[in-house]
């Protein structure tokens, strides 16, 4: 048998290096080769601290699938933020705050005391500008004060906890005006996406969701506001406002800064 010269040895040589850099790796000699990555490595940490539950058909996962999915994750992280701020977990009362123009939520709760600050997340997506909404369509982020009416384990957002707007301040003021159609439909959900709702990361919707179910939708508070009030006060001053607007605002001050004495020192971003 004739010996490889030196010429077909580096041409056999180049074109390895060539396969190597185009990015198509060659198919695998044994199985052993395929799994490469495997998939836990996204979210390593949540995935395997979840519950496995098996899928049911669409919309037919009820509130406590979810609280088997995800509630011992979100318990557990949900422990350490309330240990933090020493208090007790579930607590009686809590409240979040969503101030559009710093994309913050905040969370408040108390257990019979004082509201304390128990820790902040990112809103991913809230559409609209500054000042409330008016009508179907209008693609706005209401303000206000409001409560949880409803929540969703089969929500096309991952989850969704659903606010009540309009609620009788609301109503009042689209009677007056003549509106008949002031919106509806406006959600806390997953999917970092908006359409006039806040919208969160799915993880933390899970743990809002744990949250809300464990201290009790009717005890949970949600205050709106187009920015915070405590660093600069609510003003009704841009053109094409409601005339209300200017009570509106002040409800809204009056809820934010009655949780508020001292706090914003003692806070820690996260």
């Amino acid at each position: 048998m004739n010996k490889p010269t030196p010429k077909i040895i580096a041409g056999l040589a180049l074109t390895g290096l060539l396969a190597a850099c185009s990015g198509h790796k060659p198919a695998p000699l044994t199985p052993k080769v395929a799994a490469v990555k495997p998939q836990a490595q996204v979210q390593p940490d949540r995935q395997m601290q979840m519950n496995y539950v098996p899928p049911k058909p669409s919309g037919e996962r009820s509130v406590e699938d979810i609280l088997q999915i995800y509630g011992e994750y979100s318990t557990a992280k949900l422990k350490s933020y309330f240990a933090k701020a020493k208090m007790a977990y579930p607590p009686r009362e809590i409240t979040l705050i969503a101030l559009k123009q710093e994309m913050r939520l905040e969370l408040w709760a108390r257990d019979g005391g004082e509201f304390r600050f128990i820790r902040d997340y990112r809103i991913r997506a809230a559409s609209g500008v500054s000042g409330p909404k008016l009508r179907q369509g209008d693609m706005q982020v209401p303000e206000g004060v409001y409560r949880i009416e409803g929540l969703n384990p089969n929500s096309h957002f991952h989850l969704s906890m659903k606010l009540n707007y309009p609620n009788e301040f609301d109503r009042f003021h689209a009677w007056q005006e003549g509106r008949t159609n002031p919106g509806s439909d406006i959600f806390i959900h997953g999917k970092a996406k908006s359409l006039g709702c806040l919208a969160m990361d799915d993880e933390t919707i899970e743990e809002l969701f744990v949250l809300t179910v464990h201290t009790g939708a009717e005890n949970v508070k949600v205050v709106i506001a187009p920015h915070d009030p405590r660093t600069y006060p609510l003003a009704a001053n841009i053109e094409g406002l409601p005339a209300w607007t200017s009570e509106l605002y002040s409800i809204i001050s009056r809820e934010i800064k009655a949780l508020t004495p001292t706090v914003k020192s003692a806070k820690t971003r996260l």
